[in-house]
């Protein structure tokens, strides 16, 4: 068969589900090819980078990769920002773009440029085919690395000659390996070590969502007590309303959690990734006595020395535990103090539920309804700015993955595409996009997306008409910012332009109710307040008063 057809059958072979993209010249071929795939479905976009937004959603909603599809040069470009927020944030993808003819690539040519040498600081491995025969090798060594712990990114160029040339080559069977577990003598070390403790807290990453490992967390915390503290993109691993859930910890200042994590004399990562939360905020003496268990060894930090490593399958290691727990049992542990950290971050959640104002809405009060109108497996999505500091904050979660936000990479314009994705993976559940009007903006084209796929989801815009989270942070550390204004649009002539729903709220008491007005329309809609970020500097003052007494 011609080579590009042996790609898709390969991808088939593999699972892969979506492609979503924009095509080019260079890629013709593999989209004829595509075309005749009845197992493989192409989502065209508007812009490469909301479809790499796309791809990344689906990889961390369902565990298995998705393609991201764009031609060389400039369309090869436009994807490397939501790859990159894909590899960072442990979202598997298969990257594929087109590339000129191998005859022309050693020298000056028209769009040519070294796709592959740009991709490869972004994505766990990136290659190009120059042999027919090698696809089936490259393809199943792509899928299993965007697999495979810690998930993310993987590239595959092909360039428009090799597509064309007939290959006998055939399709690899696909065939899953079992991820190591940790030996035996090191979980008696950890347990001892957890065994000496008087108030050990859990960090929990985002490791903890993924495979089976939010289960056997929420087992041992039933059994000890110990809290949870979830990075942003933890959330959820365990409930809400659990007494042992002690919410979200990643402002950069301290917040009342930190308390806890300060009082505690151990403190256990599970599958965290420093990259959302420097160990620098949390242990700044460097003193913290850390038993780490994820699926790969630490990364080397001087301010994250672990003195044990529990090194493989999450939530086989923590069933390791949870026997050891149920064998030899555990001394009662002093957990008062993150009893109290709980509550008082309860107290700030509802502090604003009530509100009735009129002209601007309080973040608070916003997230607040968020959660009222959203059911335990409904997703929001977070998209980067001042928004997403309040999200990560006030917006909890019962279950895993149901609420999204990028913190390793942290790209804006990811809310809006994100969200299509959510409703073509889960089409059953609320699917809730909050962005900024700046972040809403850079890929406000996808508007078109949702509406020819007919996405039933809701897009709630917190108005401020400038970078409220670069304001926020010059004025927290200047006392004053810089010019960071813009005009915004029409927002009901901008969605009515699109085809979607529209609705413009300022008064605080009609915003749950449009919500949920909103998500009984059918297709796409569109809700615009004018957000109070008058709240980020109270925020800060608050925050700023917080002490720890051990």
């Amino acid at each position: 068969m011609q080579a590009s057809d042996l790609l898709v059958k390969c991808l088939e072979e593999e699972g892969i589900e979506y492609i979503f993209g924009v095509p080019g010249e260079e890629n013709a071929d593999f989209m004829m090819s595509l075309e005749k795939s009845d197992k493989i479905r192409f989502i065209l976009t508007r812009h490469e980078q909301g479809a790499a937004f796309m791809a990344e959603i689906y990889g961390r909603l369902t565990g298995n990769p998705a393609g991201a599809l764009g031609t060389l040069g400039p369309g090869a470009t436009n994807l490397i920002t939501g790859v990159a927020d894909s590899n960072m944030d442990r979202a598997p993808m298969l990257v594929l773009t087109g590339q000129g003819s191998t005859d022309r690539l050693h020298k000056e040519s028209h769009q040519i440029m070294d796709v592959v040498a740009m991709f490869e600081p972004v994505t766990k491995w990136a290659t190009t085919i120059l042999n027919a025969d090698t696809i089936p090798e490259i393809v199943r060594k792509a899928v299993r690395l965007a697999r495979t712990e810690k998930p993310g990114a993987v590239h595959i160029e092909l360039p428009e000659d090799i597509a064309t040339i007939e290959t006998k080559a055939q399709p690899l069977i696909p065939r899953r390996f079992r991820r190591s577990v940790p030996d035996d003598k090191i979980v008696g070390q950890a347990f001892s070590t957890l065994g000496k403790a008087k108030r050990p807290i859990i960090i929990a990453g985002n490791g903890c969502i993924r495979r089976r490992a939010s289960k056997q967390l929420r087992i041992l915390c039933e059994k000890t007590g110990i809290g949870v503290v979830s990075t942003f993109m933890a959330k959820g691993c365990v409930d809400m309303d659990a007494d042992y859930c002690l919410y979200t910890v990643g402002l950069g200042s301290k917040d009342r959690i930190s308390k806890a994590i300060d009082d505690a004399d151990l403190v256990i990562t599970l599958g965290f990734d420093m990259v959302e939360y420097h160990p620098n905020l949390w242990n700044p003496n460097s003193d913290k006595r850390i038993l780490h268990a994820d699926f790969v060894p630490s990364e080397i930090d001087m301010y994250y020395h672990p003195e044990t490593e529990l090194i493989g399958d999450l939530a086989h290691t923590l069933w390791m535990l949870n026997e050891r727990i149920d064998e030899e049992g555990l001394p009662e542990f002093d957990l008062a103090q993150q009893r109290e950290c709980r509550n008082d971050m309860a107290l700030d959640f509802a502090e604003h539920k009530d509100d009735k104002t009129e002209g601007s809405i309080r973040p608070q009060k916003a997230v607040w309804d968020a959660r009222q109108v959203m059911g335990p497996e409904d997703i929001l999505l977070s998209d980067v700015g001042a928004h997403k500091m309040w999200i990560a904050r006030h917006y909890q979660c019962h279950e895993p993955n149901t609420c999204l936000i990028p913190n390793g990479f942290c790209s804006m314009g990811f809310a809006l595409p994100g969200a299509i994705a959510a409703d073509i993976v889960l089409p059953e559940r609320r699917v809730l996009a909050i962005a900024g009007d700046a972040g809403f903006l850079m890929n406000v084209q996808e508007m078109e997306t949702a509406a020819r796929l007919r996405s039933n989801i809701v897009v709630m815009v917190w108005a401020d008409n400038e970078y409220g989270l670069i304001a926020w942070k010059q004025e927290s550390h200047f006392g004053r910012h810089t010019d960071l204004s813009f005009g915004n649009p029409d927002w009901n002539m901008l969605a009515t332009a699109f085809g979607w729903h529209g609705h413009y709220v300022s008064d605080s008491a009609e915003l749950a109710g449009t919500l949920e007005a909103a998500f009984n329309e059918t297709g796409p809609s569109l809700v615009v307040i004018p957000i109070d970020y008058r709240e980020n500097e109270l925020l800060t003052a608050k925050l700023g008063e917080i002490t720890t007494n051990i």
